[in-house]
């Protein structure tokens, strides 16, 4: 019982990063906001 109760709190975890990446992707929001750390790899612009 114990690993299901685990397997659910990951599961849902993962959800909710997925969910968090998902919503700021759509928004616009990439490298935390910020592409000057990552060299503009991302192209957070290109999202819009």
């Amino acid at each position: 019982m114990g690993t299901v109760i685990v397997g659910i709190i990951i599961l849902s975890a993962i959800g909710l990063a997925a969910r968090s990446i998902y919503k700021d992707k759509k928004t616009g929001k990439c490298c935390g906001g910020d592409c000057g750390h990552c060299g503009g790899a991302c192209h957070c612009n290109d999202t819009k």
